[in-house]
C-alpha cells in the first residue's frame, strides 16, 4: 500500500503560480496529477513515470509542469499563468503500469487532494 499526501495549494489570482507537492510513502513506476470540480468527471492533468516521460493535457501544456525527486518519492506540479478555469480540487495518484495516462481506473493510490482556487 502506498499513501500519498498532497501540499501546496490555496488562492491565487489570475496569472500567478503554484507549486503542489505530493510526498509517497513508496515507490511506484508512474505518477500523476488529477483535478476535479464538483458535478464534473476527474480529469487528468498531467504524468511522469520514472525515467522522466510525461505527458499534459493540452488546456495545461506550455503552463504547467510536472517533475519528481526519484529518491524522495516526491511529485512536483509548478503551475504558472494560472487561469479561473485551472480552479478544482488536486489530486495525486500513483500506478504500477499499463494503461492510458489519464485513466484514472489504472491508478490504486489516491492522495486526499487539495484544493486550487484561481480568482480574475
Amino acid at each position: 500500500q502506498v499513501q500519498l499526501v498532497e501540499s501546496g495549494g490555496g488562492s491565487v489570482q489570475a496569472g500567478g503560480s503554484l507549486k503542489l507537492s505530493c510526498a509517497a510513502s513508496g515507490y511506484t513506476r508512474c505518477m500523476a496529477w488529477f483535478r476535479q470540480v464538483p458535478g464534473k468527471t476527474r480529469e487528468g492533468v498531467a504524468a511522469i513515470d520514472r525515467n522522466g516521460n510525461t505527458n499534459y493535457a493540452e488546456s495545461v501544456k506550455g503552463r504547467f509542469t510536472i517533475s519528481q525527486d526519484n529518491p524522495k518519492n516526491t511529485l512536483f506540479l509548478q503551475m504558472n499563468s494560472l487561469k479561473p478555469e485551472d480552479t478544482a480540487m488536486y489530486y495525486c495518484a500513483a500506478k504500477w503500469w499499463g494503461g492510458i495516462w489519464y485513466d484514472e481506473s489504472r491508478y490504486p493510490y489516491w492522495g486526499q487532494g487539495t484544493q486550487v482556487t484561481v480568482s480574475s
